[in-house]
Formats: structure tokens, C-alpha cells, sequence
């Protein structure tokens, strides 16, 4: 039986706008560093390769892109 004061809980998580190591291209698995929102909602990942290959192409139809490319080439924070 639930208690009145308990409150509704959710697992849902809202999408996640910066791309991680998990998140792989649609083309070919790799790493993904752009992502592409549809009209339709649905979401692209693309490597950096297809990114460069498709990436003027996509942005002309997407509703958000989010690119991340160039983390290839940022230097690291040095760790004392």
C-alpha cells in the first residue's frame, strides 16, 4: 500500500547533451563526436571521419547539432 507522503518517483533521464566514450557512430562504431537531432526526434552519432564526410549535409536538415570534434585535438589538463 503507498503512503500519501511518499513522493512519485521516475527512472526516466533526460537526454544527455555532451557526448561520451559510449556513445559509438551509426556508421561505423567508432567513437561518436557529433550528434544530430532530427526533425523527427531522432538522434545521429557520427565520428569524427563521417562527421567531416556528412557534416555540412546534416546540418542543413538538423534541428540541433551537437559537435565535439574538437576534443581530438584539445591538449590535457596536466595533473600535479
Amino acid at each position: 500500500m503507498r503512503n500519501e507522503s511518499e513522493a512519485d518517483v521516475t527512472t526516466a533521464v533526460a537526454p544527455s547533451t555532451s557526448l561520451t566514450a559510449e556513445d559509438r557512430c551509426d556508421r561505423c562504431g567508432a567513437q561518436a563526436y557529433l550528434r544530430v537531432q532530427m526533425a523527427s526526434g531522432f538522434d545521429l552519432l557520427f565520428c569524427a571521419h563521417h562527421a567531416r564526410e556528412h557534416g555540412d549535409k546534416l546540418r542543413e536538415v538538423a534541428t540541433t547539432v551537437v559537435d565535439e570534434t574538437h576534443k581530438l585535438t584539445a591538449k590535457p589538463t596536466p595533473v600535479d
